[in-house]
């Protein structure tokens, strides 16, 4: 399984987000969304959550206590007929989100992003020299 592209939509008045086919197709139809990195929301399928979960259930608890946010601000969601899930109002304060959204496949996950911040993120980041470096570090 692997998640890539990039996907623009829109939330609507119910904080709902469509969830591109594709993305649907490579995640599956449980996922898990929580805070993210770099002020994004991540999604994890099902598979991907449950190993998430048992490394954090291995940990010892002075370790895992700096998870319980991750956890107890995950939301299962599955995808509507319409292939819509709902993003809880917390997590959607948490991103920053307000109408425009951008959704990523990041290889096991996917990544929400509100417009704004994801186009700030792709400006600093997308350059040659960016990505030259970040292809010598993977050996490519």
């Amino acid at each position: 399984m692997s998640a890539t592209g990039t996907y623009e939509h829109s939330l609507d008045a119910k904080g709902r987000l469509f969830i591109p086919a594709q993305l649907r197709r490579e995640l599956g139809d449980t996922l898990y969304v929580t805070m993210g990195l770099d002020g994004s929301l991540a999604v994890y399928p099902q598979s991907t959550w449950d190993t998430f979960a048992e490394r954090f259930a291995a940990l010892p608890m002075s370790q895992s206590k700096g998870m319980r946010l991750l956890f107890a601000n995950a939301a299962k969601c599955e995808p509507d007929s319409q292939g819509r899930i709902v993003l809880p109002q917390k997590l959607r304060a948490f991103a920053g989100l307000v109408k425009d959204v951008v959704i990523i496949g990041v290889h096991n996950r996917a990544e929400i992003w509100s417009a704004e911040r994801w186009k700030a993120t792709e400006e600093e980041e997308m350059t040659p020299e960016k990505m030259n470096r970040l292809l010598d570090e993977l050996g490519l």
